[in-house]
């Protein structure tokens, strides 16, 4: 059976992902919260439509999909960091449980406009981790024949950002052929491949979201407190 709403989805091979079927105790009852981030500008962006492809998915899945728009934002440390779009970023990230990161493939590498948006992102806020513990999904869009550089990238991105990038991943070579006019995507492998990846991600944040704490709990970190504490509790005593 095919949804009009996702025409190129057999709904009846779909395996639509559960704390029960996960055998994980359900104990947050809100739909798990995804970001999608990605890297153009352009008013035919591949990098969007292959995102805004995504986040039907994600909403087929039975999570709450949000895109971010980076027209706009700007360039990192060109304005202060209480920039109404920069605001909205932060939020945003606050906001998600995982998240979804698609590039298109510039000389090689991620665009400037995905790699400005992480770079306006702290590892800290306060006492808050913007992104750490958050699952993370990653994708890239080619003009020509497939290359994996810019995923690749982006793991290194989503480690350095202390994010649990899940195995798989989506890379669409000639994306200017697998796009219809209306911005749909085309029944093909390489969307089949991305609804692997979005079901893989709602899987991994209903495993994670309600653990994150105890996941990232470090020892270094607990000896750092446990240090600070000590030098305050002696300075009290002198």
């Amino acid at each position: 059976m095919y949804d009009d709403h996702i025409p190129q989805l057999d709904t009846e091979l779909v395996d639509l992902p559960s704390t029960d079927k996960l055998g994980i105790e359900k104990t947050s009852i809100h739909k798990p919260r995804i970001l999608l981030l990605y890297g153009s500008t352009r008013e035919r962006s591949f990098s969007r439509l292959l995102v805004e492809e995504a986040a039907r998915l994600l909403e087929h899945f039975g999570a709450e999909a949000r895109i971010f728009n980076p027209s706009g934002l700007p360039l990192p440390d060109d304005a202060p960091d209480d920039h109404p779009r920069v605001q909205e970023l932060r939020e945003l990230m606050l906001w998600s449980e995982g998240q979804v990161w698609c590039s298109p493939e510039r000389h090689g590498s991620m665009s400037a406009v995905f790699k400005a948006q992480i770079d306006w992102v702290p590892l800290a806020m306060g006492a808050v981790r913007p992104t750490q513990g958050k699952t993370l999904a990653v994708m890239q869009v080619c003009g020509g024949s497939q290359s994996f550089n810019v995923v690749n990238q982006l793991r290194v991105l989503g480690r350095w950002m202390r994010m649990f990038t899940i195995p798989n991943q989506s890379s669409v070579p000639k994306a200017y052929m697998e796009f219809d006019d209306n911005g749909r995507m085309k029944p093909s492998p390489f969307y089949d491949r991305v609804v692997d990846v979005m079901e893989e991600l709602v899987k991994f944040t209903l495993l994670i979201r309600d653990r994150q704490d105890y996941l990232v709990d470090r020892y270094s970190e607990r000896k750092e407190s446990a240090e600070e504490l000590m030098k305050r509790v002696n300075q009290r005593s002198i």
